[in-house]
């Protein structure tokens, strides 16, 4: 048997390395959390609480706004802003906006100073621009099939209520006032009528060229009468 002694040796050297186990590894890790591991971010103590803005986004909501006391004082009278031109009843020598636009799809465009009447003109042209040519077409009813040349400009202008009924291309020489006019100009004869509304022709003979009775270009206006219709 082993003397007393020898026993608490024994003990005494495996407490030792017991306790020498794991010893390294939490000095280890220790080490490794300093080195690994961040500080929080601490909050400002002079932030700012402020109330949302409406119409700001948030990444803007949480900032200070400054207080009205800060903004600097205007000195002296400001200056008085600028008179717009007003508006006239004609077009104006921009044709960006007195002039309509003839759109690939056959369609007319209206400009922006144009009057109520143009307007009308136009929109009614583009409903029947890409329709056939019809003889006598528009003139036994409004909406037809096809239209021809005097019913077509009929339709246009019956739609801004300066016709009362369809008219032929005889009866549109003595229409309106003689000459052209600053928005509106209606080519006749007896046997062939057009029209020019804000700088685009109205024209039946443009559907063999492109497919619309709108047309950027110009014909050759020599034996017509040029007539408007009063005020434009």
């Amino acid at each position: 048997m082993l003397s007393f002694g020898l026993l608490l040796a024994v003990f005494a050297a495996s407490a030792f390395v017991l306790s020498s186990c794991g010893g390294s590894d939490e000095a280890s890790s220790a080490s490794a959390s300093k080195i690994d591991i961040e500080p929080l971010p601490t909050r400002n103590p002079r932030a700012k609480a402020v109330e949302p803005v409406a119409g700001a986004s948030g990444e803007y909501t949480d900032l200070p706004t400054a207080d009205a006391a800060d903004e600097p004082k205007a000195g002296g009278k400001s200056a008085p802003l600028p008179k717009l031109a007003k508006k006239g009843n004609g077009p104006t020598s921009d044709a960006a906006i007195s002039n309509a636009d003839v759109l690939k799809e056959g369609v007319a465009l209206p400009p922006i100073e144009a009057p109520e009447e143009v307007r009308l003109i136009i929109e009614a042209g583009n409903q029947i621009a890409r329709t056939p040519y019809l003889w006598g077409g528009g003139h036994g009813k409004w909406l037809d099939h096809g239209y021809d040349c005097s019913g077509s400009v009929s339709f246009a202008l019956a739609n801004a209520g300066l016709l009362a009924g369809p008219q032929t291309s005889g009866a549109l020489m003595g229409w309106g006032k003689p000459g052209k006019g600053k928005w509106i100009t209606v080519y006749s004869n007896p046997g062939h009528v057009f029209m020019v509304v804000a700088g685009v022709r109205f024209d039946t003979s443009g559907n063999r060229k492109t497919g619309s009775r709108w047309q950027a270009d110009m014909r050759s206006t020599g034996g017509y009468v040029a007539r408007h219709p009063p005020g434009l």
